[in-house]
């Protein structure tokens, strides 16, 4: 089986899980932290390289502010049981969104988690907190814009490589999938720019319920596909 580098997921469905089972929306969030577990436990034994979660969109705090204040908790409560284990574990914690306005206890947890686990090399797991694509391109093109401001970079030099290295995920590689679970069949506003050619694969279970075997069908599909990258196929046919 193809096994790609990168793999990025978007973590959907915990307060449907909830209310089909007339739980509040935190127990399906809490659900949520249980399968953030298993997954990341799993991929790292698949030996793949990158794991990136979407945590936390830009949009979601448009949320109850309770049920905002449940996720930040349960933020803490992750960094602060499962930091330990993934460093012994040779996991690497990066985190990328923006991070202007977030709470300053939250800030240090974040910076605690890079800091401490930035030697390791088992494998690179991102979060995305606070993260919004159009967010992320938009900063980008800011300090882009400011560089050629200060005359670090003409303006004719700019290409999709040169902008590539002022967004968050500068010297990561582009996912090979993007999965999201709970049925819904839209990216909504993660990684737009990086995923421009990533096998896309929508998984009908909610993330609470995502296990094992839900990744090894992920896997499945990918390797049954065909990437061209816009080119041709083996038998040259165009795509």
């Amino acid at each position: 089986m193809t096994i790609p580098a990168h793999i990025a997921i978007i973590m959907d469905g915990n307060g449907r899980w909830a209310k089909a089972r007339g739980l509040p929306r935190v127990a399906g969030h809490r659900a949520g932290v249980e399968a953030l577990r298993r997954t990341v436990r799993a991929v790292a034994d698949m030996g793949i390289a990158w794991l990136t979660l979407y945590a936390f969109s830009s949009e979601n705090w448009s949320r109850p502010k309770s049920e905002v204040s449940d996720l930040m908790g349960l933020l803490k409560i992750y960094i602060r049981r499962d930091l330990a284990d993934l460093h012994r574990s040779g996991v690497r914690v990066r985190v990328i969104g923006d991070r202007d306005g977030l709470s300053p206890d939250i800030r240090a947890l974040l910076a605690e988690a890079e800091t401490l686990t930035a030697g390791n090399t088992s494998l690179n797991l991102v979060i995305a907190f606070n993260y919004g694509g159009r967010n992320e391109i938009a900063r980008a093109a800011r300090r882009l814009a400011q560089a050629a401001r200060e005359g670090s970079i003409n303006p004719d030099d700019i290409c999709e490589e040169t902008f590539g290295h002022f967004l968050d995920t500068v010297d990561m590689p582009d996912p090979d999938i993007v999965i999201r679970t709970s049925g819904e069949m839209r990216l909504s506003n993660f990684l737009p720019w990086q995923s421009a050619y990533s096998e896309l694969i929508f998984m009908p279970c909610y993330w609470p319920d995502f296990g094992r075997a839900d990744l090894d069908e992920a896997l499945k599909i990918f390797a049954s596909r065909e990437r061209r990258f816009g080119g041709v196929t083996a038998h040259g046919v165009a795509s």
